[in-house]
């Protein structure tokens, strides 16, 4: 890996005054660019902030603050302290993103106070955020960290809880509970980020973070009003399961982090939405995270990936026994290369549990790597992560040479200060041996995307291998998370299902899993969800039953130039349109409820004809979920498509230029 790059930015760095402010002159505000969004600091003995959107409060009074292990508190007694002021502009280069480019104004202060440390405000049209930066000589205990969300009002969440034995680490794969913010604890005692909450006026607020480097990642415990941030304490004692050589932490010290003195501390943002429909392109996450750090990205490739696991290596009429073996893996990588898919998955199984460096005997990884390469097809290997940690440097250069192309690398299952420090080691060794990263079994995005780009999907989101073990409400989970889980980065949901069932024909089958609602909901959904490197989840032998619907998906892009939505309601449906390339992509999906949606293509260029592929729900859909149509028709930028979705349905268009 090469060496840090300079920001790809326009950044104009104006400082409007600087003055020295004494206790009693208290109050001091931060306005967004559009004059909508205020953040009100309040410097007294206690640091507090509260944030207003268009006049209206939306957070009172809430305090901020880091407890330190030599008993100080930054934020608590404060005496004198200088404030600078500004407004920065950048533009970001994003090849590997839900759009090729983000441009971004924000207008900023940075409170320096006499005792070491400071605060760093920013205020963009699209939210608000704030940080702490120490500048000790010394390396520094963190005791805590103090954050509070307070609402005006009691407000409406939607609250992903944290769910098993230990709270503070799990997959991070959780439902949603939509309740008011005052009933809090109905799922248990703690909340995942990011979480929205939705004000009586119907304005948006989601809570998340960015840049979180060598630092515990924040939780939410809730407080009289709201919500307060509670991390995990670094690890003491570990332990190792036997079933996957995976370390889980037994004890836990009474502190969060142990770190330098001199360094900045993560983002907390309040990301601001006035309609549903803003959420999902809200891209503050990825801007407040730390630039990419290095330059040549030549060699990463997004795209689809073929894959074995979620179908439990469901071919037929083969002539041996699938599994993990060589054979397998020979009749994906067929398939992939059929479509022009470029990856596959070699998912649990092929190595040692206990030593990455060992392959097991059926798999013959170097036969299979050739194979592939003369199909255009790159493998990429699954690892638990602290087995994959334990001979990093050794495995990453083995592997890499060896033709693999990337890591699945799963089951992290925390986010304490040493896990986190973990991501950042694989992303530095795969980064440096030019494997890229499908992280499973991860906390949620907090911008790694940005600092190390070959970082191409995260888990982190109740995606459709719950269906193997359980019957949730998938659909209304389908268009609730890109609204709140989607908006920090993408996501690895596993979508491809062939086996359809309507909510009485599902049943749970761990080796032979379906999908809830229709198969025009799975193909409509690879360009509703944000996914660079998205599966196709199901088997080559089902995929080569439908053989139009699996060109279709197979033709759809995994990154775009632009996305916008266009139409959306949290929890009911959500359209997105996105281009590449002069071609635009229209996918929407639905809950329960059959829709149908009337859009207007007014954003097609005018004076020119397009051409439109549709696969849709059929009129019977609802009952027989795996029947769908397709057509097509020629349109301009006048017309208007009625999108037909089924119970648990969806729609797709690609719309060409009609040359």
């Amino acid at each position: 890996m090469k060496g840090k790059i300079p920001y790809v930015n326009l950044i104009i760095f104006i400082i409007i005054f600087m003055s020295s402010c004494q206790k009693d002159n208290n109050s001091i505000t931060l306005c967004s660019p559009d004059k909508k969004i205020q953040m009100v600091l309040s410097v007294q003995d206690t640091l507090t902030y509260s944030v207003y959107y268009n006049g209206k409060c939306l957070v009172t009074p809430s305090k901020i603050a880091i407890v330190l292990g030599n008993g100080k508190t930054l934020g608590y007694g404060i005496k004198d302290y200088e404030v600078k002021r500004g407004t920065d502009f950048e533009d970001i280069d994003t090849p590997f993103y839900r759009q090729r480019h983000v441009s971004s104004k924000w207008n900023f202060m940075r409170i320096d106070f006499t005792d070491g440390w400071s605060l760093s405000v920013r205020a963009y049209d699209e939210g608000v955020a704030w940080r702490f930066e120490t500048a000790f000589e010394d390396s520094t205990v963190i005791k805590d960290e103090l954050a509070q969300f307070l609402f005006h009002g009691n407000p409406r969440a939607w609250v992903p809880y944290s769910k098993g034995k230990d709270l503070l680490a799990n997959a991070y794969q959780s439902e949603y509970t939509s309740e008011q913010v005052s009933d809090f604890g109905s799922g248990s005692s703690l909340a995942l980020l990011p979480l929205l909450v939705k004000m009586e006026d119907e304005t948006n607020i989601l809570i998340c973070e960015s840049d979180l480097r060598s630092y515990p990642g924040m939780f939410l415990e809730g407080i009289v009003g709201g919500y307060s941030a509670k991390f995990a304490h670094m690890p003491d004692s570990m332990y190792v399961t036997p079933t996957r050589s995976q370390i889980k932490v037994a004890t836990r010290k009474d502190v969060i982090a142990r770190t330098e003195g001199k360094r900045t501390y993560p983002w907390r943002i309040i990301a601001i939405a006035e309609n549903d429909i803003e959420l999902p392109i809200n891209n503050l996450v990825y801007q407040l995270a730390e630039p990419r750090r290095y330059s040549d990205i030549s060699w990463i490739k997004p795209g689809h990936a073929a894959w074995e696991w979620w179908n439990s290596y469901g071919l037929t009429d083969v002539n041996f026994k699938p599994g993990v073996n060589t054979a397998t893996y020979k009749e994906y990588i067929n398939f992939a290369s059929r479509f022009n898919i470029p990856y596959v998955v070699i998912d649990e199984g092929w190595s040692d549990k206990d030593d990455i460096m060992k392959i097991k005997d059926e798999v013959n990884l170097k036969e299979l790597i050739e194979y592939a390469s003369l199909k255009n097809v790159g493998l990429i290997i699954w690892a638990v992560a602290n087995v994959l940690d334990e001979k990093l440097e050794q495995a990453c250069k083995y592997y890499s040479e060896l033709g693999i192309k990337g890591f699945k690398v799963d089951f992290f299952d925390r986010d304490d200060q040493e896990c986190v420090d973990m991501v950042y080691r694989i992303a530095e060794s795969t980064g440096k041996h030019h494997l890229i990263l499908d992280l499973h079994g991860i906390y949620k995005p907090t911008g790694l995307n940005r600092t190390f780009p070959h970082i191409l999907n995260f888990e982190g989101v109740f995606g459709l291998e719950e269906l193997k073990w359980q019957n949730p409400n998938m659909p209304f989970y389908d268009v609730t998370f890109p609204f709140i889980r989607q908006v920090v980065g993408p996501v690895d949901y596993t979508q491809g299902a062939y086996i359809n069932a309507s909510k009485e024909g599902f049943r749970i089958d761990y080796h032979k899993p379906m999908s809830q609602g229709t198969r025009a909901h799975q193909v409509a959904s690879y360009i509703v969800y944000d996914s660079p490197l998205v599966m196709l989840c199901d088997s080559p032998s089902r995929y080569l039953s439908d053989i139009p619907c699996t060109e279709y998906i197979a033709s759809i892009p995994t990154v775009f130039d632009h996305t916008i939505i266009l139409y959306g309601k949290i929890g009911e449906y959500i359209v997105t349109a996105r281009e590449k390339e002069g071609v635009w992509y229209i996918g929407g999906i639905t809950n329960w409820d059959d829709r149908k949606i009337t859009i207007s293509l007014s954003f097609l260029q005018e004076g020119n004809k397009y051409l439109v592929s549709e696969l849709s729900d059929s009129d019977d859909s609802s009952n027989s979920p795996e029947k769908y149509t397709i057509k097509q028709y020629e349109v301009d930028n006048t017309s208007e498509v009625v999108l037909n979705m089924a119970m648990g349905g969806g729609s797709a268009l690609i719309i060409k230029k009609n040359k």
